[in-house]
C-alpha cells in the first residue's frame, strides 16, 4: 500500500464532505461568473466577454426589481405570520394534552410530505370556491400555510429540549407568568424560533409552484425568473441571486461568530 493510498483512507470522509460540498456551491459560481458576462443575443448561457454593466444596473430590465421587492414583502409577512402562529402551536403542542392533540401533530407535517403541486391545486380551488380574487393576499395565505409546518417542526424540537427545572426556578424566585416567559423561557427557545423563520423566508421567497398556482396576474421573482427564460434570462437575474447568496453566507458567518462569542464568554 503506498503513501498516497494510506492518505486517502485516513482522509477519505473529508474528501467526500469537500467533495460534496464542491457540488453544492458549484452552481453558485457559475451564476457568480455569468453575472459579468456581456452576451451578444438574449441568452446568457454562453462567455462572451467581461463586463459589470449588469452589476451598475440590476434594474435595468423591466419589471424585475418590481417583482423582487414584492417577493420580499410576501417573504418578510409570511415569515412573520407563519413565525407566531408556529411558536404558538409549537408551546401547545409541547407543552399541553389534549383530545385532538395526536391527530394535530400528523397534520402538521403534511405539508412537509405532501407535493407542492397538490397542495398548490387545493388552496387554489379553495379559493375559487370562496370567489376570493388572486393576487397579493391569496399569495400571502398560501406561503404562510406551508411555511407553518417548517416553523412548528424547528420550534417544537427546541421547546421539548428545554429543561423546565429552569422555568420552576424563576417561578420560585417569585417571578411572573410573563418574566418567566419573556426573561427564561423565550430566550431558550429563541435559536428555534430563528431558525424556523430563517427557513420560512428562504422557502417563501423561492417558492414557485405554490405561488404560480395562487397568484393570478401578480408576478413574484421565481415567476419572473421562469418567464424570462422562455424570452431569454437578463444578466440582472443572475445578479440578484449572487447578492442573494452572499446575503444567506453572510448571515451564516455572522451566526457563527456570534456563537462562538457565546461559548468563548
Amino acid at each position: 500500500m503506498t503513501a498516497l493510498t494510506r492518505w486517502i483512507r485516513r482522509n477519505l470522509v473529508v474528501i467526500a464532505g469537500l467533495g460534496t460540498l464542491a457540488y453544492l456551491i458549484l452552481p453558485n459560481v457559475v451564476v457568480l461568473v455569468f453575472s459579468f458576462n456581456k452576451p451578444n443575443g438574449r441568452f446568457n448561457y454562453e462567455w462572451q466577454r467581461f463586463s459589470t454593466d449588469a452589476w451598475t444596473d440590476p434594474c435595468g430590465v423591466a419589471d424585475l426589481c418590481g417583482s423582487l421587492s414584492l417577493s420580499l414583502k410576501i417573504a418578510i409577512w409570511a415569515t412573520i405570520g407563519a413565525t407566531v402562529l408556529g411558536t404558538m402551536i409549537s408551546f401547545a403542542l409541547a407543552r399541553y394534552r389534549f383530545r385532538a392533540r395526536p391527530a394535530v401533530n400528523s397534520l402538521i407535517f403534511l405539508p412537509m410530505a405532501m407535493p407542492e403541486v397538490v397542495m398548490a391545486a387545493s388552496l387554489a380551488t379553495l379559493f375559487l370556491n370562496m370567489g376570493v380574487d388572486f393576487g397579493f393576499w391569496t399569495i400571502l395565505i398560501a406561503h404562510i400555510m406551508f411555511c407553518l409546518s417548517f416553523v412548528v417542526t424547528a420550534v417544537k424540537a427546541r421547546v421539548m429540549s428545554m429543561d423546565p427545572r429552569l422555568e420552576q426556578a424563576a417561578q420560585d424566585l417569585y417571578a411572573s407568568p410573563a418574566q418567566t416567559f419573556l426573561r427564561v423561557t423565550l430566550p431558550i427557545a429563541a435559536p428555534g424560533i430563528a431558525s424556523g423563520a430563517l427557513l420560512s423566508f428562504a422557502l417563501s421567497f423561492d417558492d414557485f409552484i405554490i405561488t404560480n398556482f395562487n397568484a393570478g396576474s401578480t408576478v413574484t421573482f421565481p415567476m419572473f425568473v421562469w418567464g424570462s427564460a422562455q424570452r431569454g434570462t437578463p444578466v440582472q437575474i443572475n445578479v440578484i441571486g449572487t447578492a442573494m447568496f452572499a446575503v444567506a453566507v453572510l448571515c451564516v458567518l455572522v451566526g457563527q461568530l456570534a456563537g462562538a462569542r457565546r461559548k468563548r464568554s
